[in-house]
């Protein structure tokens, strides 16, 4: 096999000049500002109008599943390639981007979709919600109130909430046609039998619109009443099954639920936050060195999984969900034991 050891560099297509004499010098060739070589988001524009042709749509038709031409992404299909197309098609460059997975803007998912976008389309990040005009998100809403000047980006693994009851893609569309959704009822009713009550920890099915069936993304049940009437445009997008969907400013979320069962979120009695103190936000359960002496030492906590917000608590343990608004306190997610007292859902 004859070795390639050219030192001459290369231009494919007419782009970037690559070297090609070793791996080093072709990597050092790309080491310069994010965009050269790329079009502006990553994404060329021809589908980036295709991408919010298909928005408008989902938003004239408020949680109807939409097709759309997905396209392959520098990471694989399953984590995340629906909502990076969707945040790159409406990314533009004033915008101020914010990415969380699972409520941490640190993680190894929401760095690199962060990173992607600050290289490919130059905009502004931020791990502050309220001062984000984008925000993506794997799995959690945030616990701030957000409001008509900033949109939402869900990335969504299963589109179709039916798909719980009936694999059937083919019968799940002429159910939501004919707004048959009996087999999520009789679905619901066996929970109730077998639990008490609905245990659906995430993917709750929730009715948009009072027409059709939706699949909230793996958001916790905390999250679904944040959809409800909200000031803000949340769009769902799913790259591996090339479909999406939204809820629009001011739409009815309602959860499915009976009258003798009614709609729960999940409940920390007598749990706060071990570091902000926080009791109205959406706890997880941590596992973290009490004394650091042995590895018998770990003992369970409870944390605020928003690690944006908990930071401010933690500076501010009074800081309502709503603190950057201009109005009076806004219905915003379930409340609590002590708010209801008070009669007050911040």
């Amino acid at each position: 096999m004859t070795e390639h050891t050219t030192t001459a560099d290369e231009s494919p297509d007419g782009g970037t000049p690559v070297a090609t004499d070793s791996v080093d010098a072709a990597l050092e060739s790309l080491d310069s500002d994010g965009l050269a070589g790329y079009n502006y988001a990553y994404l060329d524009e021809h589908t980036k109008r295709e991408v919010r042709r298909s928005m408008l749509k989902a938003v004239a038709i408020p949680g109807h599943q939409v097709p759309y031409a997905s396209r392959p992404m520098p990471l694989a299909r399953g984590w995340g390639t629906g909502g990076i197309q969707a945040s790159l098609s409406l990314l533009g460059p004033e915008a101020t981007f914010k990415v969380i997975d699972q409520g941490a803007d640190e993680s190894v998912n929401a760095a690199n979709i962060r990173r992607l976008a600050e290289n490919t389309a130059d905009v502004t990040t931020t791990d502050d919600t309220t001062e984000a005009d984008l925000i993506q998100s794997r799995h959690r809403i945030p616990e701030e109130v957000l409001t008509d000047e900033q949109r939402l980006v869900l990335q969504v693994p299963i589109t179709d909430a039916l798909r719980k009851v009936d694999p059937s893609d083919e019968a799940n569309r002429r159910r939501h046609a004919h707004r048959n959704y009996g087999k999520m009822w009789v679905h619901l009713y066996e929970n109730v039998v077998e639990y008490g009550e609905i245990q659906i920890a995430s993917r709750y099915p929730t009715m948009v619109a009072d027409r059709y069936l939706m699949d909230p993304s793996p958001i916790p049940r905390w999250d679904v009443p944040k959809l409800d009437d909200a000031d803000h445009l949340t769009v769902l997008a799913a790259g591996r099954e090339a479909r999406l969907y939204a809820v629009p400013p001011h739409t009815e979320v309602e959860p499915l639920a009976f009258a003798d069962r009614e709609f729960t979120v999940e409940r920390f009695p007598e749990h706060a936050c071990h570091a902000c103190g926080s009791t109205d936000t959406y706890l997880v359960e941590v596992s973290e060195d009490a004394t650091g002496h042995s590895e018998q030492s770990f003992e369970t906590r409870y944390a605020c999984n928003d690690s944006s917000f908990c930071e401010k608590r933690r500076e501010n343990p009074d800081l309502p969900k709503d603190h950057h608004l201009d109005r009076e306190r806004v219905d915003w997610g379930p409340g609590t034991s002590d708010s209801v007292e008070r009669g007050d859902r911040r």
